[in-house]
């Protein structure tokens, strides 16, 4: 495309690029930039109106494509974008720019751009399955929140040499730089298309389509697909298949078992080293591994899968995490509340889980001809406390908490160590107030909220704000109401958030807070909810100062979560070595021989007075070796008892991960430990 004439006074910068200015004079030939008085001459077709990131307009002829834009912007821009976003919705730059609009051009450093470089390196993927397996099918390909996969049915069952053979292809196809070519079809046309090419989900899919199907090509590869995708194969250069596992098709247990390869790409190389030395790491804290290595948790076939047995030491750390959260709520205006496991039917028609939450429910139980329902909330329990007596505006707000342990139904296949299992306590509060208590009861959540997370070490968040779904109860007025509180509370606690379109539960608007991990991963934690129905559904109300009865608000809130998750991500967060405060073990005594051994108990039987978790290594094994279990035990401090120390009446200090401290009096290393706990250093 021929170049305009004209001054471009402000240089494009990938961060703030703009567009050249109008023409000046009508281009001669292939120019799209006009003067408006020229184009309303109708020497030309009407324009289209572009609005760039720095609040610049421009008129362009219909018809443009992005590309060509990109092309006269030039710069670093022009080599990094991968995709144009015209207001809402994300294009090819190959694609014609239907209408007028906000344009802003995408590159693999955003979270936009990088979906789609994972999209286009899953076609890649099963462009290289294709070309190795040509009887293969293929199911669903997306990006996931690393990397992408694609589900695959093949005779063959992949094997890590097969992946190798794989890679080896893939790595054909992006050498070979095969532009993706988009083309939208009829559904007759694509029905006939993938018929002929016997793929027999993408025929399923094509039926379920509610919109024109679109294929793209790359090469001779054809794959059904929405895009949008990469310009082509050739930037797909740093990849690497990680693994294979089973999925059923549509996730349903009644269906055809494919096989699902993962995989993750990045544009530069430094990245993909990045990413699997993280693995490398992540293995080494997979929290699965360290509760057998530390014994902290198990799982038992015979009691049922998704359901924790908590051994001794991890029940220890479960006594203090609880002490301290029970510590914290009473100070925080809480009172607690116990309910049962079960409940009648009934109870859970009225709150509404029969219709919102069924699938995730077992099945209910019959009992003295009354069908009873194993709990998989708290909450409906809490209403019901609510009710079982009068309540006056002068009582509100009300805060009560439990520790519940609830029930809900997991798919196996998704079941996954402490993460995901099907019985799990949750700390739970339900806070009932006035409208005119809303926006404090929300501005306290936060910022206890806030506060108990970064006491257990987790001060990087994303926090969202989660909208009505399409499935929800309870008028507009109200969810408008809830949601622009929520939006208050965090705006006025200066918190950076994202909205979550459509996440809302079925009751209401939320904020969820997501917390990150020593290794960047984020896991989702803390929940507040705004609810006005329920406390509808259950009729609730008090006794207003006109003496007339009001119906209160409800808050749902979870701090921790699942206490079962949220011990999962610490474990993984401090890769087994806890905090001194919540370590099972904080200090060992390790005598070297045992004529140091009566001097040891002295030592222990101090540390144990001293308020401390002391245990003492007696057996007649070298101290190197004990040392060096200590250390696989993740023991924060170890004392070492020689002869110079039992004659010196001293100890031999060692840290966990740190080593030697020298010689040191018992009551400074108490002191040292007691000042770390009360610091939950």
């Amino acid at each position: 495309m021929q170049g305009v004439t004209g001054s471009n006074p402000v240089p494009p910068t990938l961060e703030n690029y703009a567009l050249l200015p109008y023409a000046k004079t009508p281009p001669t030939s292939g120019g799209f930039l006009f003067r408006a008085d020229y184009i309303g001459k109708g020497n030309r077709v009407p324009p289209i109106t572009l609005t760039f990131p720095d609040g610049r307009a421009r008129e362009y002829p219909e018809g443009i494509k992005a590309s060509e834009i990109l092309a006269e912007i030039g710069g670093r821009i022009a080599r990094e974008a991968i995709a144009a976003k015209l207001d809402s919705e994300i294009l090819d730059l190959s694609r014609v720019l239907p209408h007028s609009g906000r344009l802003l051009f995408l590159t693999a450093d955003s979270p936009e751009g990088m979906e789609i470089f994972w999209h286009s390196s899953a076609h890649v993927l099963a462009h290289a399955v294709k070309e190795l397996y040509p009887e293969a099918q293929f199911a669903f390909g997306p990006p996931v929140e690393e990397g992408f996969y694609y589900d695959i049915d093949v005779p063959t069952t992949f094997t890590p040499e097969d992946l190798l053979r794989i890679e080896a292809k893939m790595a054909e196809i992006v050498a070979a730089d095969f532009p993706f070519v988009r083309e939208e079809l009829d559904k007759e046309a694509a029905l006939a298309l993938f018929r002929e090419r016997k793929e027999g989900y993408k025929l399923q899919q094509i039926d379920r389509l509610g919109e024109p199907p679109s294929i793209y090509r790359d090469g001779p590869f054809i794959d059904l697909c929405r895009g949008p995708h990469l310009p082509s194969t050739g930037l797909v250069r740093y990849f690497k298949l990680m693994s294979v596992a089973g999925a059923y098709w549509l996730g349903d247990e009644k269906n055809p078992m494919l096989q699902r390869i993962y995989g993750v790409a990045f544009p530069k190389k430094s990245q993909l080293e990045e990413y699997l030395l993280r693995i490398e790491e992540a293995k080494k804290r997979d929290h699965r591994r360290l509760g057998r290595e530390l014994d902290l948790y198990s799982i038992n076939d015979e009691i049922g899968p998704g359901l924790i047995l908590w051994h001794p030491k991890g029940g220890f750390i479960r006594y203090k995490i609880e002490e301290f959260w029970r510590q914290e709520h009473l100070q925080n205006g809480y009172e607690f509340v116990y309910t049962p496991h079960i409940a009648r039917l009934d109870l859970w028609q009225t709150s509404g889980h029969l219709g919102f939450f069924k699938d995730n429910m077992y099945q209910p139980t019959e009992v003295d001809e009354q069908l009873y329902q194993i709990k998989p909330m708290n909450c409906p329990f809490h209403l019901q406390i609510f009710r079982s007596q009068t309540r006056s505006y002068r009582n509100l707000p009300i805060r009560w908490a439990e520790l519940g342990t609830v029930y809900r139904y997991e798919r196996s296949g998704v079941l996954h160590g402490l993460m995901r299992v099907r019985g799990f306590t949750q700390d739970d509060a339900h806070h009932f107030c006035r409208p005119d208590q809303l926006d404090d009861e929300i501005d306290m959540l936060l910022g206890f909220t806030l506060h108990m997370l970064r006491s257990f070490g987790f001060s990087d968040l994303e926090i969202y704000l989660s909208t009505r779904p399409e499935h929800a109860v309870g008028s507009l007025e109200n969810w408008e109401r809830a949601t622009d509180a929520l939006r208050a509370g965090l705006e006025k606690a200066q918190l950076k958030y994202q909205i979550d379109p459509g996440e809302g539960v079925f009751y209401g608007p939320k904020i969820d807070i997501k917390i990150k991990d020593s290794l960047g991963r984020t896991w989702q934690c803390s929940t507040i909810q705004v609810d006005f129905n329920e406390p509808e559904r259950f009729d609730l109300t008090y006794v207003g100062q006109d003496g007339k009865e009001h119906r209160p608000i409800m808050i749902h809130r979870a701090l921790l979560g699942s206490l079962e998750r949220f011990f999962g991500v610490m474990i993984e967060h401090y890769a087994g070595a806890f905090p001194l405060w919540l370590a099972p073990t904080q200090v060992v005594v390790l005598p070297i021989t045992e004529k140091q051994h009566e001097y040891a108990e002295q030592i222990k039987r101090q540390l144990l007075a001293a308020g401390l978790r002391a245990e003492m290594d007696d057996r007649s094994e070298k101290v190197g070796y004990k040392i060096r279990e200590a250390e696989t035990q993740k023991i924060p401090y170890m004392l070492i008892i020689g002869q110079k120390e039992a004659e010196q009446n001293l100890v031999s200090v060692r840290k966990h991960r740190e080593g030697d401290s020298g010689l040191a009096e018992i009551p400074a290393v108490i002191s040292e430990i007691q000042d770390k706990v009360r610091s939950k250093a």
